[in-house]
Order: structure tokens, then sequence, then C-alpha cells
């Protein structure tokens, strides 16, 4: 059996290996009729948006009020118009700048740790920014930002948070059990799409932020935590607006289908060099030596969450796949995605159009190029995917209150005393007729 120390090494040095002949092998990615059929016909419910910077971008979703603010709000944002990409036939290089480009500058982290039913962890990071600046006061919305499902904090992560910081958002980084530093107190990790840690952050975060709207963002894999809180949540989720970027929506047929092997096994190897820190912690719940003998990123999760239980794979997926339960999702999601996207797989395949067709809560944002996570513009640390989901939130929250002035729907208000904690945010049905 190969040591801990020794895998740790080894993936030091293959991951880097493997990221430089990714860099040499990246070339344009065959969209398989991504971009083809459904482009020709103008169907009901397929919005377009017309961007300077990034091409014809799609809004496919349901006709409603919400729909028509969207499109106006996005069509005419400065921020899509902010010149062109580079590279736009190279998917792969416009992920890799977002992945490993750091931000400038670099934000501080203050963590906190916070304790679960089971005794177990979750690590929150506030950002606080470069120079301790916070982000804004007790009634500035408060945005969670959900790492990929590997725990990677990109630096396109943070430099959305650092953007957001600089708008006046209070962003926040939610860490899994053994992800990221956060320490494992308890032989149990977190699945692919269990949201019971998360529901217990944002129950936290609500607490701590009576007054403060809260929004979520995730990237790439993290999405289907999100997605799935959403669904097991329904109109309790305590989230105002939620957006996914560049999301796996079908979490089973992702694994099973397989990456390349120059992103699968960098993203191996860094799980792999993550849950050695944890062998004795995990030793009793968990065949570490087959862990560490893992070919794929399907083996790695079958070994850690259907090895001991034991469970099948397909009961494994009945209970995480992120989109299980999207029929109750009762929050307005915007899912930014490219036709090209290299990890995500061919989107005739791998999106879910009827969901964004049929659901008044989901909104799909397709671009033609963009990569994973990608979405590059010219000028140091731009990313077309963060001025959107920013402006996007800046568009809810324009029409939430133009709703409320409209309705008269009441707000909070002081008597006598501190403001009393809002109720459950709940979504008017009337907003997306």
């Amino acid at each position: 059996m190969v040591s801990p120390e020794g895998l740790v090494a080894a993936a030091a040095v293959l991951m880097g290996l493997g990221l430089l002949a990714l860099c040499l092998w990246a070339g344009r990615v065959e969209l398989e009729g991504a971009w083809g059929e459904e482009e020709e016909e103008e169907e009901e419910g397929m919005l377009f948006i017309t961007a300077d910077g990034c091409g014809r971008c799609r809004l496919l979703c349901k006709p409603s009020a919400l729909a028509q603010h969207l499109v106006r709000s996005l069509g005419r944002s400065v921020a899509l118009r902010g010149g062109r990409w580079p590279w736009p036939h190279w998917p792969r290089l416009q992920m890799l700048q977002q992945l490993l480009q750091p931000p400038q500058p670099e934000p501080a982290v203050a963590r906190e740790l916070l304790q679960m039913p089971d005794t177990g962890l979750v690590a929150l990071d506030w950002l606080v920014g470069p120079r301790g600046a916070a982000g804004g006061g007790g009634s500035s919305p408060v945005l969670l930002l959900i790492p990929n499902a590997a725990g990677k904090v990109t630096g396109g992560l943070l430099q959305l948070g650092l953007r957001a910081l600089e708008r006046g958002f209070i962003p926040v980084i939610f860490n899994r059990r053994g992800h990221n530093g956060c320490p494992l107190t308890t032989p149990r990790l977190q699945p692919f799409g269990d949201p019971r840690d998360l529901r217990e952050a944002v129950t936290y975060l609500r607490c701590q932020h009576p007054r403060a709207p809260l929004l979520a963002v995730s990237e790439g894999s993290g999405s289907g935590l999100l997605l799935a809180y959403l669904g097991e949540s329904g109109s309790s989720s305590r989230l105002a607006a939620a957006a996914c970027i560049s999301p796996i929506f079908r979490g089973r047929d992702w694994f099973e289908a397989g990456m390349p092997w120059l992103y699968e096994w960098p993203l191996l190897l860094h799980l792999k060099q993550g849950l050695s820190r944890y062998a004795r912690s995990l030793a009793g719940a968990v065949d570490m030596e087959q862990l560490l003998r893992s070919r794929s990123l399907r083996d790695l999760e079958e070994t850690l969450f259907c090895g001991t239980r034991p469970t099948s794979w397909e009961t494994y997926w009945e209970r995480n796949e992120p989109l299980r339960d999207a029929d109750e999702a009762a929050v307005p999601v915007l899912c930014l995605c490219s036709a090209d996207d290299p990890v995500r797989g061919p989107a005739a395949r791998s999106l879910p159009m009827e969901l964004f067709r049929t659901s008044p809560f989901f909104f799909l944002l397709l671009t033609p190029h963009g990569g994973h996570c990608g979405f590059p513009q010219r000028g140091s640390g731009r990313c077309w995917g963060h001025e959107a989901v920013l402006e996007y939130f800046r568009a809810m929250a324009e029409f939430l209150r133009a709703e409320e002035r409209r309705k008269g729907l009441p707000r909070p208000h002081r008597v006598g005393g501190p403001i009393a904690e809002p109720p459950l945010f709940t979504w008017q049905r009337s907003y997306t007729r």
C-alpha cells in the first residue's frame, strides 16, 4: 500500500504535469449539435440577449414578468458588453485562466467553524477584503459561495467574492467537512447532493443576519449541492435568489461518463491528497486502501459512500441527484452555461432543457463560448460570468422592490426595539406568471 506521504508527493508532481499537458493539449471542443438545431427555431420560452462581448446569448425560460425583466436588465447591462473574449474557440484555456489565476488583490479571509448536530464541523470563510474592509452593513446582502464538489476554492471563486465585496455584498465561502483545511471530527463526509449541512449553515446565516437578503452562488460540480438544497427546502430555503456557474445537472450520468483524463486525474489526485490526511479517522467507515487505488472519480465516490454501508450505486443517486426534487424549488435560479463546456459534456445531452421550459423558477443563460467556469473578458481578472451573476442579483432586487411597491407589501419596521426576524422568504406566484 502506498503511504499517504508518498501519495501526496506524487499527487503534487502529477497535478503539475497534468496541468502543463492540459495547456499544451488545449484545443477546440466539438459541440455535437449543442448550438445547432435549437438555434434555428425561436420557440416559445426562448428569449435572446445580444451582447457584443460574448456573442448571442440565449435566455431559456418560461415566459413571465420576471423573465422579461431579466432580459431587459441583462441585455442593457454595460458589464455584459465589456469587450470581446480572448481565444473564443479554446474553452480549455478559458477554464484554466479562471480556475488558476489568483485574484487581484488577494482577499483576506476570516474563518468560522460551525458545529453540526452530529458534532461534525463545516467552515465558513468570510471575505473581508485585502485591507480588512468589510463588505457592508447589517442589511447588506449576504452572498454564500459554494465551491466545486472537490472543495477546491479556485481563483475564479475568490475573484467573484472580491467583486461582490466591492459592490457591497457580504461574501462567505461554505466549506464542506474535511475540505479546504476544515477539520474532520466525525468519520462522515458529505455526499454529492446531501444538503443537510448546507441547511444548517443557511439557518445560522439567517440568525446572524436577520435583516439581510440571503443569496447563494455555486461553481461547477458544487451546484449539485445547491440545486439539491433548493429542491428539498422548497419555499423554506430562506434564500431570495440563487445562481449556478457551469453546473453539473445530472450527477450520476456525469460520474459514469467520466471526463478526459487530463481533467479527471488532477481532480482525483486533489481529492486523494485531502482524504489521505484523515486516513485514521475514516478507517472504520471507508476502505482506505481501495480508495487510494481508485482510478476514476466514480470509483472514489462509490468507495466513499457505497462501500461499507452498504448502499448500491443506484440507491445512492436516488438520494443525491441534484434535480431529484427540482419541481419543489421555489426560488429563482440562474444557471449560466456555455455550449462548449468540456467538463459538463455536450449541451444537447447534459442540459435539462425541459426543466427551463416548464419551471417558472429556473433560468438558463446559455452562451456559445466560455468553457467550464471560464467566461473570460479582456482585462486582468475579468470574468463575464461573474458580472452576469452580479447583474442578475441586482436585477432580482430591483424587480422585488418594484413588486413590493406595486402590491403594497409590508416591510419590516421597528416597534420600540430591535427589528424582529422577517418571516421565511416566500416567492410570490404572480412574479413568475
